[in-house]
C-alpha cells in the first residue's frame, strides 16, 4: 500500500450499513480479539472451539472476521503461528501492538501517553506488572471488555488513529490477523473529519524517530516486549 494514498483511499471499504452491536456483543469482540492478537500457545489453540461460540451470534462483519481468524489458528500448525507472529507484530514498524508508539515513536512524549494508560487503569483498580506496557492492545482490550468498557473506550479513541493504520498495514499485508483489527474498529465509530486525516497523516509519515525518554516504561526490546 502506497503510504501516499488519499485518506479516502486509506479509509475505503468501511462505508457499507452494518448493524451496530449491543454492549455484550462489543465486549465479546473485544475479548475475543486480545486473546487472539496475543502470542499464539497451545493453551490459546486449546480454547479456540470456545471462543468461537463466543462469536457464534455476532453479526457482520465483526463476526465472521473474528471466526476467519479463528479458522486460521486451528488450521495452522503451532510452530508456523508463533514465527508468523513474530514476522507479523515485532518486525514492521506499521503493525506494532503498542499503540502509543504510533503517535509518538520512542520518544519523551510517548512516556506521557503511557501515564495516560496506567492511570485510567488504576482508577479501576487494576494494576499491570513491571513486564508490561499499559498500551498493548491486547491488554487494553481485556480491559475494556472486563474491567470498563467506557474508559478502555476513551483510551481506544483517543488512539484511533493508531489501530486503523493497525488495520490497513495487516489488511495491505493479507494477514490473518487483519480480521482481529477489522472486529474491534467496527466497534467505534465511523471515521471523520480530523480522525481521517489523522490516519492518512500517519500513513504517509509513520511514527518519529527520536528514541528517548522512556524510562521507566521501555523494555529490552520494545517492539517484541510480549514474545
Amino acid at each position: 500500500m502506497s503510504a501516499r494514498r488519499s485518506a479516502g483511499a486509506l479509509l475505503g471499504g468501511r462505508k457499507a450499513k452494518v448493524r451496530p452491536l449491543d454492549a455484550r456483543q462489543r465486549a465479546i469482540v473485544h475479548r475475543v480479539a486480545g486473546l487472539l492478537l496475543d502470542y499464539p500457545d497451545q493453551p490459546l489453540l486449546d480454547r479456540l472451539e470456545d471462543l468461537r461460540a463466543a462469536v457464534a451470534d455476532v453479526p457482520e462483519p465483526a463476526g465472521p472476521a473474528l471466526r476467519g481468524l479463528l479458522d486460521h489458528l486451528g488450521d495452522t500448525p503451532l510452530g508456523k503461528l508463533q514465527v508468523a507472529y513474530v514476522e507479523t507484530f515485532d518486525l514492521r514498524r506499521k503493525a506494532c501492538l503498542y499503540l502509543t508508539y504510533y503517535g509518538y515513536g520512542d520518544t519523551r512524549q510517548r512516556g506521557v501517553a503511557l501515564l495516560s494508560f496506567k492511570r485510567t487503569y488504576r482508577a479501576a483498580d487494576l494494576l499491570l506488572s513491571d513486564e508490561e506496557l499499559p498500551d498493548h492492545l491486547c491488554v487494553l482490550l481485556e480491559f475494556t471488555a472486563t474491567e470498563d468498557a467506557e474508559a478502555g473506550m476513551k483510551l481506544m479513541l483517543e488512539h484511533r488513529a493508531g489501530l486503523e493504520i493497525l488495520r490497513l498495514a495487516l489488511l495491505d499485508s493479507a494477514s490473518p490477523y487483519a480480521g482481529a483489527l477489522v472486529a474491534v474498529c467496527s466497534t467505534l465509530p465511523a471515521l471523520a473529519g480530523e480522525d481521517r486525516e489523522a490516519v492518512a497523516k500517519l500513513a504517509a509519515q509513520g511514527p518519529p524517530d527520536e528514541s528517548v525518554g522512556l524510562e521507566p516504561y521501555a523494555a529490552p526490546d520494545v517492539m517484541g516486549a510480549r514474545t
